[in-house]
């Protein structure tokens, strides 16, 4: 793609990776948007226009660039031919592959999220990386369900993201099994919420009981 006439959401989707690269050395600074910006032929003032909101908005755009990645890997087939537990976890794998050559720029990024200025910046991206797994396996709750899905799946991807960073098991099975573990966690609790949100007709009446006790049933 010739940058020379880029738009600058085009130059933020081509320069993070990059970025991403050059972050595991320099950091999340104009060093590494420098770096990236060189070898992409782009002039450094044009690129530091695209991320005037500095180091966050790079992570950002590693990030999305990372979630589109993600479900390019997967056709909607593909998907539906998964229970959705699968799907759930073939997602979040991938992400991780997806990440695993920059881990170090991966720990950098989440060192940054982790400043208390930008926890809402950092709370909305892992909202958006839920989402789109959720969307992705299928999801389609528009009621708190919604709502709950996502925070749950949010919070076991953090997990999981801080097992990741320092396992060094072959394939990184560590990670792979402490997910799974808390994917059950996940599922076991959709299907109690389920069996409690029944229709109230198959949950036990104490006043339906006691008024079959006095008036059988002929």
């Amino acid at each position: 793609m010739d940058l020379a006439d880029a738009t600058l959401d085009e130059l933020r989707d081509a320069l993070a990776p990059a970025v991403a690269a050059n972050a595991a050395f320099d950091g999340w600074n104009v060093h590494a948007l420098d770096s990236a910006a060189d070898g992409l032929g782009v002039d450094h003032d044009v690129a530091r226009l695209a991320f005037s909101d500095g180091p966050v908005a790079m992570i950002d755009a590693w990030f999305a660039s990372i979630d589109a990645a993600m479900l390019a890997r997967f056709t909607p087939e593909a998907l539906k031919a998964m229970k959705i537990r699968e799907r759930i976890t073939a997602l979040v794998e991938a992400r991780l592959d997806l990440l695993a050559p920059n881990r170090e720029s991966l720990r950098r990024a989440l060192a940054v999220l982790a400043m208390p200025q930008n926890a809402v910046r950092a709370a909305r991206l892992g909202w958006r990386s839920a989402d789109a797994m959720w969307r992705a396996a299928g999801d389609t709750a528009t009621d708190y369900n919604h709502y709950t899905k996502r925070a749950m799946l949010g919070t076991v991807y953090a997990a999981t993201a801080t097992v990741f960073l320092d396992d060094e098991s072959e394939d990184h099975a560590d990670t792979r099994a402490f997910l799974a573990r808390r994917i059950d966690g996940i599922m076991r609790f959709e299907k109690a919420k389920a069996q409690w949100l029944r229709p109230v007709d198959h949950h036990f009446s104490l006043s339906r009981f006691i008024g079959r006790l006095r008036y059988p049933a002929t």
